[in-house]
């Protein structure tokens, strides 16, 4: 036997504090849980000039005899079949497996306009047409690769709403990033260069991706960051290539 007690006269009360308890209690452990995540994302690298001597080294496109030898072997790899010419499906996986570059394989638009631009600056017909690059013409794939990742870090800048495309008050308030990309536009012209750029003839009010490199590339835009690299040939049918690809 033994003695008993009084029966609680605020255990409503009790509950509900001991509710709010644990309650608080679950709200700091997520928030902690939050901010060990966000503590552990890891952050964008810079786009300095180490970053794109990285790029380049990744992307042998040299006529020096290393850089012949180095490109040879990443060929090999890109064509794990042997059979000498490469599918856009087969450049996509050699960059992430490869080349072992994440940005570049998640910038497909990047991909695809690389492809296409090699293609049509081959100065040799390929015997497999226009879906395949071949080994005389990968160089010019790295080439572009390298040039077209480029160019979209510059629309990226541009873009200040990350929609993929640029607005025309987007690309007046670039005005001073094209400027010191060597662009030669001003406050002034920016309409009348923004309509030049959007081939649509302004029917749609924005600038695509393939419009702006089409357009950075006759203009020879370069990043202050970015290191020396060879100029490549301005590509003919890039916008027709887009334009089926879309």
């Amino acid at each position: 036997e033994t003695e008993e007690v009084p029966l609680p006269t605020n255990n409503l009360a009790s509950d509900n504090v001991a509710a709010h308890l644990d309650a608080k209690a679950a709200e700091e452990a997520a928030d902690g849980a939050t901010a060990s995540t966000e503590a552990e994302a890891p952050q964008p690298r810079a786009r300095d000039a180490a970053y794109w001597s990285d790029v380049s080294k990744r992307l042998p496109a040299g006529r020096d005899e290393e850089q012949k030898l180095e490109r040879a072997r990443l060929f090999s790899r890109f064509d794990p079949n042997g059979n000498g010419y490469l599918s856009l499906a087969e450049v996509d996986l050699g960059l992430k497996e490869a080349v072992g570059h994440q940005e570049l394989f998640e910038s497909k638009k990047v991909v695809m306009r690389a492809f296409q631009a090699a293609k049509s600056a081959a100065k040799t017909k390929s015997a497999h047409g226009d879906d395949y690059v071949e080994r005389q013409e990968f160089r010019l794939l790295l080439l572009y690769l390298r040039q077209y990742l480029e160019l979209y870090v510059m629309f990226d800048a541009v873009d200040s709403t990350g929609d993929g495309r640029i607005q025309i008050d987007e690309f007046t308030k670039a005005v001073p990033k094209l400027e010191q990309w060597g662009a030669g536009v001003d406050f002034t012209d920016a309409q009348k260069i923004f309509n030049e750029i959007d081939v649509d003839g302004g029917q749609n009010g924005y600038i695509r991706f393939d419009e702006f490199s089409q357009w950075a590339l006759k203009k020879h835009l370069d990043l202050e960051a970015d290191d020396e690299t060879e100029e490549v040939p301005l590509p003919t049918n890039n916008l027709a290539s887009d334009n089926v690809a879309a």
